[in-house]
């Protein structure tokens, strides 16, 4: 099954992909980790991803299509979660397409829909261990007493320059900007499932859960 989880910045895909990589053997294929893993390993599409890193240039359509391809290609798992890719209608097509080559399917677009004014809240409080990734919350989830990670054991955290409310509030628009054509552009398809970006991380765990189900049982029948 490979899935597009839709959300703005702040929303917890990153949370929500870690659990489905765990349950459900699934792969997450983030843009960015993507690239940052392509420009260290030599291979000729990380030259050309660590060429247009080092010039500061914008990372095209077509080279993030390449690094999902070799992914696609080479790495097995019960199904890929798109994450950050694609935000635009140019995307989603470039994606259909890929896939089709590969003999593959996208058979669910999740999105996580938050209220803007609670997003902003809860993301001004976020912190990240610096190790790992796992991510606390001031209010809702403090970092351990001891000051350890309660994932790995870290003892150093970290938090975004770019979280604070003008910065999210500017993130915010571009994001609804951009991907707002992707939601009709799904749901026309008939691939979108919406759940609370907002609840408890378990809660959405399990709309997401029995989203996906749900697909699965459909394809099954």
């Amino acid at each position: 099954m490979n899935i597009i989880l839709l959300g703005p910045p702040g929303a917890g895909k990153g949370t929500q992909a870690r659990h489905l990589v765990e349950t459900r053997g699934m792969v997450q294929l983030s843009t960015g980790d993507m690239l940052r893993e392509a420009k260290d390993s030599g291979t000729e599409m990380g030259k050309v991803v660590a060429d247009v890193m080092a010039r500061g240039a914008l990372v095209t359509d077509e080279i993030v299509i390449g690094l999902i391809k070799e992914k696609l290609e080479t790495v097995k798992a019960n199904g890929f979660i798109f994450d950050g890719f694609p935000r635009t209608l140019a995307q989603a097509d470039a994606l259909g397409d890929l896939l089709t080559a590969e003999n593959q399917t996208l058979d669910a677009v999740i999105e996580m829909r938050v209220d803007d004014a609670a997003l902003v809240a809860r993301i001004v409080a976020r912190s990240t261990c610096a190790m790992c990734g796992e991510v606390y919350n001031d209010n809702t989830k403090p970092i351990p007493a001891d000051g350890k990670c309660s994932n790995c054991g870290a003892t150093e955290f970290k938090r975004r320059a770019d979280d604070n409310e003008e910065s999210l509030k500017t993130r915010l628009m571009e994001y609804y900007k951009q991907t707002s054509p992707l939601i009709g552009y799904y749901y026309a398809k008939k691939m979108l499932s919406r759940v609370n970006g907002l609840g408890a991380i378990d809660a959405v765990q399990s709309e997401i859960g029995e989203a996906l189900d749900s697909v699965e049982h459909l394809a099954a029948v």
